[in-house]
C-alpha cells in the first residue's frame, strides 16, 4: 500500500508518445486525400465512418452524414473557434469527455472509442488534442468501416478499415514510447 501522499499506480494511466523517428511514418497518407467539393463527393458517399478533428467532423454533419463516432477537441489549426452547437446532432447520440495531452495517445482515448463502437457510437470531447485518436478509430471500428481525417493544407484523408490498415495501427503503437500519466482523480 502506498504510503500518503504517494501516487499508486493504479491512478496512473499509459499513453503513448510518437517518437521523433516515428514522425515520418505518422505524416505518411495512408489512404486518397480529398479537398473541396471532391471530399464533400466523398464523405457523402460514406455509409459507416468515424471522423477525427474538429473540421471534417463539422463539415460531415454539414452534409447531413452522421459519423458513428467523432472525434473533437474545439480547436483548429488556424485557431478558428467551432461552436460546441455545430456537433448537436452527434452529440444527441452519446458524448464522452476524455483528457489527452498533446502528443500522446492515452488508454482513455483508446477506451472511449472501443466503448462507443460497442455502445451505438457518439461524440468524444478531448480536453487537450484528439489528433492521434484517428489510429483509436482505425484500431476499434470494424472492417468495411472509413475513417476520415484532416490533413492542413492538403484537405481530407479517408482510410478504409481493414486487416492491414489495423495491423499497420497496431505496429504504429508497438513502436511508440509508453508513458505513465497522473489521472488526476
Amino acid at each position: 500500500m502506498p504510503r500518503a501522499g504517494t501516487r499508486s499506480a493504479s491512478s496512473d494511466e499509459t499513453a503513448w508518445a510518437v517518437p521523433p523517428s516515428l514522425r515520418a511514418s505518422l505524416a505518411r497518407k495512408f489512404g486518397p486525400v480529398y479537398s473541396g467539393a471532391q471530399a464533400d463527393r466523398h464523405i457523402r458517399k460514406l455509409e459507416h465512418f468515424g471522423a477525427c478533428g474538429d473540421r471534417v467532423t463539422e463539415r460531415s454533419l454539414q452534409l447531413g452524414c452522421l459519423p458513428f463516432v467523432g472525434i473533437v477537441d474545439y480547436k483548429t489549426q488556424r485557431d478558428e473557434p467551432i461552436p460546441r452547437d455545430a456537433f448537436r446532432a452527434l452529440a444527441a447520440v452519446r458524448v464522452v469527455h476524455v483528457q489527452n495531452p498533446p502528443g500522446l495517445l492515452t488508454e482513455s482515448l483508446r477506451k472511449a472509442v472501443r466503448d462507443l463502437v460497442k455502445t451505438g457510437g457518439g461524440l468524444i470531447e478531448v480536453e487537450g488534442e484528439e489528433d492521434l485518436g484517428s489510429l483509436a478509430l482505425v484500431e476499434s471500428l470494424p472492417a468495411g468501416a472509413t475513417v476520415i481525417y484532416g490533413i492542413p493544407g492538403e484537405g481530407v484523408s479517408f482510410v478504409r478499415v481493414d486487416a492491414v490498415a489495423k495491423e499497420h495501427v497496431r505496429q504504429l503503437i508497438a513502436q511508440m514510447e509508453p508513458r505513465r500519466l497522473p489521472r488526476g482523480d
